[in-house]
C-alpha cells in the first residue's frame, strides 16, 4: 500500500520565514531549514496493537522484508550455526555472477570429474551424475537447486572456477561484499566442516541478493521437480507445494550437525517476505515454523513506499544559480515495513540548508528525508538529491542574490 501525500507548495521553503523581521530572519542565515514535505497524516494517530512474533522451536531464525531489507522478527539472528545445503544459495550466487558476466553460459557441455562423481556421496542429497559423462551447465543447476546435488555442487564449482578451492575462495569474497560479516564458507555443498558457518540474518541477507541481482535463477528454485538420468526428485521445500501460500523458493538444508534448515520467501500483493529457520528437529517442523513466521509477516505488517527514485519530493530556493528553484528528491525507492495500516500516520520531514547556493549539479546530496512516527521518533532516513543541474548565474544575478542575502531576504 502506498500512503497518500499532500504536495507540499513549491514557494513554501521562502514562506516559511517570510514574516519574521529582518534582524530575525538573519539569525537562520546558515542554519538548516526543516519542512515538512509530502505527507499522510490522520490528526490523532491510533494505537495499533501488535502481537509478539510467534515462539518457534529452532535454534534461530529472521524474518525479513524483500524490499526494504527491514527485520520484521528475529531470534537469535547473529547466532554462528552450520548452514549445511543453505550453503548452495551461496553456490548459485557466485555462478549466476559469471553468468552475468558471460564467463560462462547455461549451455556449457561440463565434463564430470572424479570429483563430483555422485559415489562421493552415497549418504547425502545428489543428482546422479556420472565421471566421465558431460552435463549441460543448466541441468547442472537444477540439479543444485531443485536435488540439492552435493555432486552438482563440485562439477558446478569446478567448471566455474578450476577448483573447489578457487570457487570457495569466490563464494567468499560474494559474502564479504554482501556484508555477510559472519559467514565462512569451505566447500560449496553444505556438508559439515569446522570452519564453516552462517547466521539466519547473513542466510536472509543472501536470499535477498539471490533474488535481486541474479535474477535468470531466482525461478530455478520454485520448480518442484527435476529429472536427471531417469531418476525424477522432488523439491524438498514442502512449501513450494502450500495452496494456502504464494511461495516461490528457496532452499532447505540438513546435516546431522546443523539440523533441519529452511530459506522461504513467499508474496503476498507488493509484499515479498524472506523466512530464514535454522537449526530445528524435522523437516516437518522446519516447514511448519517457517509457515508461521511468513503468516504473522503478512498477518500484521505491510511494505510501503512513500517516495519512488527521481520523483521530485519538494523544490528548494537556490542562490547564484541560473535557476531560482532547485527540485530535490530519492535516488532509489524508498520502501517501508510498518505495521499494517500505521503508514498512514508517517510523516516525511525534509532537511535542507537555508541557503543553497549554486552550483549544484543532479544526484548530489543535498540534504535529508526523514520519516517519522507517530511519536515523533525517526523511523528512516534517506539521502535527499537533486533532480537536475543548477548552473552558476550571470555576474548580475550572483550580485542581486548576495545582496538579497545581506538583507535578511534569504
Amino acid at each position: 500500500m502506498q500512503p497518500k501525500y499532500n504536495e507540499m507548495p513549491r514557494y513554501e521553503a521562502k514562506t516559511l520565514d517570510w514574516f519574521l523581521p529582518k534582524n530575525m530572519k538573519r539569525t537562520l542565515n546558515g542554519l538548516t531549514l526543516t519542512l515538512l514535505a509530502s505527507l499522510s497524516f490522520s490528526v490523532v494517530a491510533a494505537p495499533i496493537a501488535l502481537p509478539n512474533p510467534p515462539s518457534l522451536s529452532a535454534k534461530g531464525y529472521v524474518l525479513l522484508d524483500y524490499h526494504s531489507g527491514e527485520v520484521i522478527a528475529e531470534h537469535n539472528p547473529h547466532t554462528q550455526l552450520k548452514p549445511a545445503s543453505l550453503t548452495k544459495l551461496m553456490t548459485s550466487y557466485t555462478a549466476g555472477q559469471e553468468l552475468n558476466r558471460g564467463n560462462i553460459s547455461k549451455t556449457d557441455s561440463v565434463t564430470i570429474s572424479r570429483e563430483a562423481w555422485a559415489r562421493n556421496f552415497h549418504d547425502s542429497s545428489k543428482m546422479f551424475i556420472e565421471v566421465g559423462t558431460n552435463v549441460q551447465f543448466s541441468d547442472l543447476l537444477r540439479g543444485l537447486i531443485v536435488q540439492s546435488g552435493n555432486d552438482a555442487s563440485v562439477a558446478i564449482a569446478e567448471h566455474v572456477a578450476g577448483s573447489q578451492g578457487a570457487f570457495v575462495d569466490l563464494m567468499n569474497n560474494w559474502a564479504r561484499r554482501l556484508e555477510l560479516n559472519n559467514t565462512y564458507f569451505a566447500n560449496p555443498h553444505g556438508l559439515d566442516d569446522p570452519n564453516q558457518s552462517t547466521t539466519p540474518y547473513d542466510m536472509a541477507k543472501l536470499g535477498q541478493a539471490l533474488i535481486r541481482d541474479v535474477p535468470t535463477l531466482f525461478p530455478l528454485y520454485s520448480e518442484t521437480s527435476f529429472t536427471y538420468n531417469n531418476i525424477t526428485q522432488h523439491n524438498r521445500n514442502a512449501l513450494l507445494r502450500d495452496k494456502s501460500m504464494n511461495v516461490d523458493g528457496m532452499k532447505t538444508g540438513y546435516t546431522k550437525g546443523a539440523g533441519y534448515s529452511l530459506v522461504s520467501t513467499a508474496t503476498q500483493g507488493d509484499m515479498r517476505l524472506i523466512s530464514v529457520v535454522m537449526g530445528t528437529s524435522s523437516a516437518n517442523t522446519r516447514t511448519s515454523e517457517s509457515k508461521s513466521l511468513l503468516n504473522y509477516g503478512f498477518r500484521f505488517f505491510e511494505t510501503i513506499k512513500p517516495h519512488e527514485a527521481n520523483a521530485e519530493v519538494t523544490a528548494t530556493r537556490i542562490w547564484m544559480g541560473q535557476d531560482n528553484h532547485l527540485s530535490v528528491g530519492v535516488e532509489e525507492d524508498v520502501f517501508m515495513s510498518v505495521r499494517r495500516g500505521a503508514g498512514n500516520n508517517i510523516q516525511a520531514v525534509v532537511d535542507l540548508p537555508n541557503e543553497l547556493k549554486a552550483p549544484v549539479y543532479q544526484g548530489e546530496t543535498i540534504g535529508t528525508l526523514n520519516y517519522m512516527g507517530s511519536d515523533n521518533q525517526v523511523i528512516k532516513s534517506v539521502p535527499l538529491v537533486a533532480l537536475h543541474n543548477v548552473e552558476p548565474g550571470s555576474f548580475f544575478k550572483r550580485l542581486f542574490d548576495r545582496i538579497r542575502i545581506w538583507l535578511g531576504w534569504a
